[in-house]
């Protein structure tokens, strides 16, 4: 692997503020951001990214690749919650496994917005319709993770979940939490509006973008390096689960993208959303859906340990593998 990328990758600024966080709780600083803060520029990321990617998409149209790579992005967010299920299954009960594979079968909509500004820095171009894959594979995800609880709670717990699951709620959390609400409704948005729409919102939703990532991340790097210590009760397997799933899940994306002839760049995008898992729209899912599950597992796992490695040593990682897959065509 190219360590320049790494390195390039690690002295992107708002890669640095996360660092910065996560030092900010090792040295025991009274650094802190109020809790509204980080929900608004979270609110904020979402609805930008999701703006961009519609009118991206109003001006490519929807031609067969955005189809493909919308029904790859699907498969996926279905196909990974249910292996990685089967793995977690080995060590943990059904609640957990269940809650945790849902979480690794969603997105992180940051680690996406970070490869982006790699691809950016690095002057390699991409697709804005790939916005429409991270926005459609959240909620496969919690509902399979709901199916899954349905079929293996009971039969492998002794029969403690005996209450049936309210499906109203399940779909209307999976489909209507304000995550994906939002994300799809300033997909909508942004495709109807199109250019006319991108050039009012501009100073908006672009000149002010990186400044906003730049203040989520370092408070996601206050979060994370809070989280750590709840992974200190999950051993080493979590914790492994956690550094392998990702290019494991990656790969799988990267060699699905190159059979659907998808380019470098949204190839990166692509691999990097198998790759994440989601720490703000599935664990509110779950939390509401499978009280049972400890989310204390589910969010560590995701926050601490999947988060800073997507960001750190994945990004560039999956990138080397499509230098080898693309033949180094990065054009």
């Amino acid at each position: 692997m190219d360590f320049s990328l790494v390195l390039s990758n690690l002295l992107n600024p708002p890669v640095l503020f996360f660092f910065l966080g996560m030092l900010a709780v090792f040295v025991k600083s009274d650094l802190e951001i109020p809790p509204p803060i980080p929900k608004l520029f979270s609110l904020y990321l979402l609805l930008a990214i999701g703006f961009k990617g519609g009118v991206e998409l109003a001006n490519s149209g929807i031609t067969q690749p955005v189809i493909l790579t919308i029904l790859a992005a699907i498969g996926m967010s279905l196909l990974v919650p249910i292996y990685t299920f089967f793995i977690l299954r080995t060590r943990l009960d059904a609640y957990n496994s269940a809650a945790i594979a849902a979480t690794y079968g969603s997105i992180s909509a940051v680690t996406f917005i970070t490869a982006s500004s790699f691809l950016n820095a690095l002057e390699i171009p991409y697709d804005g319709y790939m916005v429409a894959a991270l926005a459609l594979m959240e909620s496969p995800a919690i509902i399979i993770g709901l199916i899954l609880v349905k079929l293996f709670a009971r039969g492998m717990e002794g029969g403690d979940r005996t209450e049936p699951i309210n499906w109203a709620d399940v779909l209307q959390e999976a489909f209507l939490n304000g995550s994906v609400f939002l994300l799809v409704g300033s997909l909508l948005i942004g495709y109807l509006t199109g250019e006319q729409g991108w050039h009012t919102l501009k100073p908006f939703v672009q000149d002010m973008f990186y400044g906003v990532l730049t203040f989520f991340l370092l408070d996601m790097g206050l979060v994370a390096a809070k989280r750590i210590q709840d992974l200190q009760k999950t051993g080493v397997f979590l914790i492994g689960f956690a550094l392998i799933a990702p290019p494991v899940n990656a790969t799988l994306g990267l060699l699905l993208a190159r059979a659907i002839a998808l380019s470098p760049g949204d190839a990166l995008l692509f691999a990097v959303l198998c790759a994440s898992a989601s720490y703000i729209a599935v664990p509110a899912a779950m939390r509401l859906t499978v009280p049972e599950a400890n989310p204390s597992l589910y969010i560590s796992s995701a926050l601490a340990v999947t988060f800073p490695f997507n960001i750190i040593v994945g990004i560039p990682l999956y990138q080397y593998e499509i230098a080898l897959l693309w033949q180094g065509n990065l054009s």
